[in-house]
């Protein structure tokens, strides 16, 4: 049975771990090590490693792989097969060499486009009508490697960043299994990138997650979409952080007001005035020190108080 070594660190990674186990010889898993998580900083270890002890899969949890006791013991297991899917560190090429059939990655983007650590985050923010996975060769550069497979989904105003990483997760377990049989007879053929056409999805920052109300209801609305449920949108009121979890967008409601201006108060709705005149519409929110919740239980104890507010972004 080929005997696969397999990297990967959070949720989107574990349908893929799983498929794998169930088919191939899972000789070892390899992730990020526990993290501290929540306000009470628990210890926690990333959802591959529960997987990876599900099945009874040895882990290896090195913080810098490159520089590590694990690497050579990994490559010492003489692997047929690395397969990665959202691990999060760039691989040394002595491991990348060592399996017989050498290393490949289950991305979740419709390669070239964007490499990185945030595809599906981009996707969304920049209104991508579609996004997918790609199957591709490792290679020491980030995400540059030959293409092998890909399969492409369509984008819905319904989807924000969570939903669509559930999706292409299974999209891209589904994807591997279906060509991991030709791959290891090799008869798969290795598709080039078009460098021409590469673009990049580097980590948020803190100033990408800033709302700005000048720009368009349509961007605004795709940045909370594509922040949500992590890392997400956020604007100010009276000078404290307010964020937005999700909204709704009406592309043909157009009003005559400076943008971030409160345009409706109701009290089971908050329209807020974006740069195009159209309207973004709150649905779940979270004021400053207060939990998530939706706008009609948070329009219940401040509509009052709101109506004295002018405007948000300030």
């Amino acid at each position: 049975m080929t005997k696969i070594i397999f990297m990967g660190t959070p949720e989107f990674s574990v349908p893929v771990l799983k498929r794998l186990a169930e088919r191939y010889d899972c000789i070892a898993v390899v992730t990020q090590p526990d993290r501290p998580v929540g306000r009470k900083r628990v210890l926690t270890p990333p959802p591959v490693k529960v997987a990876a002890e599900e099945y009874g899969i040895p882990v290896y949890q090195p913080e810098k792989l490159r520089t590590s006791e694990e690497l050579q013991t990994l490559i010492d297991l003489e692997a047929d097969l690395l397969v990665t899917a959202a691990y999060g560190q760039i691989l040394p090429k002595a491991l990348l060499d060592a399996p017989k059939h050498g290393a490949i990655n289950v991305h979740a983007s419709l390669l070239p486009k964007y490499r990185g650590g945030a595809p599906v985050h981009y996707a969304v923010m920049n209104g991508e009508k579609e996004t997918g996975v790609t199957i591709m060769y490792m290679e020491e550069a980030l995400d540059a490697g030959d293409m092998i497979a890909s399969r492409a989904i369509p984008i819905t105003d319904a989807d924000n960043t969570g939903i669509l990483f559930d999706k292409l997760s299974q999209l891209g377990a589904d994807l591997l299994m279906e060509t991991l049989p030709d791959f290891l007879a090799g008869r798969t053929k290795a598709i080039p990138q078009d460098e021409s056409q590469v673009t990049f999805a580097r980590n948020i920052s803190r100033e990408q997650e800033k709302i700005d109300w000048s720009k368009s209801g349509r961007t605004i609305f795709n940045q909370i979409r594509g922040l949500s449920p992590w890392p997400v949108a956020y604007t100010l009121l009276a000078g404290k952080t307010f964020k937005i979890w999700e909204a709704t967008i009406d592309d043909n409601q157009h009003v005559e007001a400076e943008a971030g201006t409160i345009v409706i108060a109701q009290k089971d709705q908050l329209g807020i005035s974006a740069g195009d005149g159209t309207v973004i519409f709150p649905t779940v929110i979270q004021p400053a020190g207060k939990p998530k919740m939706t706008i009609q239980s948070y329009l219940a104890g401040a509509l009052a108080s709101l109506k004295n507010e002018a405007r948000f972004g300030e």
